[in-house]
């Protein structure tokens, strides 16, 4: 069930076309999915949350392929089944395998769970490691 209604582009607001159109010149598709079709209720929140994604996930120190791994393997973390699908599907855009991705499921797996052993047992920081 949905908490909210979305926004499509014809009925959108002068505003919230620019920044639809921006995600779709941006990620060169012919529609924006979901994600921001209800964000669009705020056209605030739908704008800065576009300018910041778009900033953050621009090719860097870091490729394209590897911030999308790095953001499916938090949504994976968090829970987000919709972000799964969204950045498993960029991921694979950007050239992720099926082997890739079975290890990066097995990397978030494996440090889901030395993360809550380590908080479980108060582990204190190594010396060596607090720098």
């Amino acid at each position: 069930m949905s908490g909210s209604k979305s926004i499509e582009y014809r009925d959108a607001s002068p505003e919230v076309r620019a920044v639809f159109d921006d995600i779709k010149t941006t990620r060169q598709v012919d529609d924006v999915n979901n994600f921001w079709k209800h964000l669009a209720r705020d056209p605030a929140v739908l704008r800065r949350t576009w300018e910041s994604i778009k900033e953050v996930m621009a090719p860097g120190a870091l490729d394209p392929l590897t911030k999308e791994m790095i953001y499916l393997a938090v949504s994976v973390s968090n829970g987000c089944g919709y972000c799964i699908a969204s950045h498993t599907a960029a991921a694979r855009k950007a050239g992720m395998t099926d082997a890739m991705f079975g290890e990066v499921m097995a990397v978030t797996g494996m440090a889901n769970e030395t993360n809550r052993l380590a908080n479980g047992y108060r582990v204190p920081i190594d010396p060596a490691f607090d720098r």
